[in-house]
């Protein structure tokens, strides 16, 4: 169930009294009731999108048991990640390896082609099979104890917060917290998830899918605008991807709290990095995380050869390429990251060392960088994506930008405004301007009040996905 919809603000405080209506001592009964809710929360798109995780899980945990007893461990390894990755590998790639070789084939001059596959991919099985693989590989290099329980291991899979769009938590950093003793309730812990819920809020219903109003006829239709158009809605839809997915982390993370749990941070103000790199050490950390636990290191990480240690960049890069989705621009999307990545190594530009001047041309330079890169996120084709580009940098094109009524303008411009603001102030001057967290009771009330208002006058409450549910 989507956190933005009423649905869930009139279901979850049920879920939330219920949950703490359970005796503290009823542990394993709490648990359950979590995976109840959660399974049930999930089966709501389509039942057989349960059977799938219900699969991986069981796939992962009897794969773990047998590594964790097995005398040649690696091949158990192999064969345990290769069953938990068929469903994704069958629903998301399928059609894309199907056109792909067919498409090579045709081009030797052979006609072969399998039908391919009209099923719509299980919400969020990049999320889970990678959360669900990270357990099973920590077992495998024995940086986490092989669970026994599988009630406990089945709810740190399909967790709800977190099981659409992440944060990809560690079990390390969960199954303790699924098996401890918590509080009937953590009044100071539920308060920040409360302020975490109400800013994701505002970041998903009054930043992106105000923004997404825009940016979607345009990219839709881009032929028909200018290139200055086109220019605003690639720097529109940067901010309304940020909005969209760090604001359903941060309802995700919040939500956690408020049941008493703590959860990955996702995002770090990524868009005031001075480098590629400097942005995926905070543009979603949980996955640039497993990226490098489990792609980048094991391939030899930077103890290697200069050589060797781009390939590994470049190498870990596709991989994120990939697994974002089953389409050529979201691998040329992966290789530009890890080759601006490779570009900063080789120079040591990875950092910033030429004080804030210096820091304000990098982060824009960065900005811009990135920027680019969206466009061939966000198209479906790659020939859709140059076209965007060549409109923008076609001077031919009359310098004139498409502007909505002035009622969306005035929305935008005041989300837009407030989030960089925020941002602004939590990046550089984090102890003198906190709001939500100021001494000053009646400050605090005034800002939870003000934001409040803002989501119900200038949120757009359709429901609509968040952009990183379809990954």
């Amino acid at each position: 169930m989507i956190f933005n919809s009423f649905n869930f603000i009139i279901i979850f405080p049920v879920l939330f009294l219920l949950y703490y209506a359970i005796p503290m001592r009823y542990g394993k009964i709490r648990n359950f009731y979590l995976l109840l809710v959660s399974y049930l929360l999930y089966l709501q798109w389509k039942p057989i999108y349960a059977i799938i995780l219900l699969f991986v899980t069981a796939a992962t945990y009897f794969a773990a048991l047998t590594v964790a007893k097995s005398k040649h461990p690696k091949r158990t390894l192999t064969i345990g990640v290769l069953i938990a990755l068929l469903p994704l590998l069958f629903f998301k790639y399928f059609n894309f390896i199907n056109e792909s070789l067919g498409d090579a084939l045709e081009a030797l001059g052979l006609h072969f082609r399998l039908a391919g596959l009209n099923w719509p991919i299980p919400i969020g099985i990049s999320f889970y099979t990678f959360q669900a693989l990270s357990y099973l590989w920590d077992v495998y290099y024995k940086r986490q104890e092989v669970e026994h329980d599988f009630l406990v291991y089945a709810l740190y899979v399909s967790f709800f917060p977190c099981i659409l769009c992440g944060p990809i938590n560690k079990a390390s950093k969960m199954i303790p917290q699924f098996k401890s003793r918590r509080l009937y309730f953590d009044y100071t812990k539920a308060v920040v998830g409360l302020k975490l819920l109400l800013w994701g809020m505002f970041m998903k219903v009054v930043v992106a899918d105000r923004l997404d109003i825009y940016v979607d006829p345009v990219f839709s239709k881009y032929m028909n605008f200018t290139g200055l158009t086109c220019m605003v809605a690639t720097l529109l839809y940067s901010i309304q991807i940020y909005s969209d997915f760090a604001g359903y982390s941060l309802m995700a993370i919040g939500i956690g709290k408020i049941l008493g749990f703590d959860f990955m941070t996702n995002f770090n103000r990524p868009y005031f990095a001075v480098s590629v790199t400097d942005f995926w050490h905070r543009w979603h950390i949980s996955l640039s995380t497993w990226l490098k636990d489990y792609i980048y290191i094991p391939l030899g990480g930077s103890r290697c050869s200069k050589l060797r240690n781009y390939w590994n960049i470049f190498v870990t890069f596709l991989v994120s390429g990939i697994w974002h989705g089953a389409n050529w621009t979201y691998i040329v999307w992966g290789c530009m990251h890890g080759i601006c990545q490779i570009i900063e190594k080789m120079l040591g530009q990875q950092k910033c060392h030429y004080g804030w001047l210096g820091r304000m041309v990098k982060t824009i330079i960065t900005f811009v960088v990135i920027n680019m890169a969206w466009v061939f996120f966000r198209m479906p084709s790659l020939s859709d994506a140059w076209g965007v580009l060549s409109r923008i940098f076609d001077p031919s094109l009359p310098m004139r930008v498409f502007l909505p009524d002035k009622g969306q303008l005035l929305f935008i411009s005041l989300g837009v405004t407030m989030l960089f603001l925020k941002e602004f102030i939590d990046e550089f001057y984090p102890q003198r301007m906190k709001l939500f967290d100021h001494r000053n009771r009646i400050v605090r009330w005034l800002s939870y009040v003000t934001v409040f208002i803002l989501i119900m006058l200038a949120g757009v409450f359709s429901a609509d996905q968040f952009i990183y549910v379809s990954f």
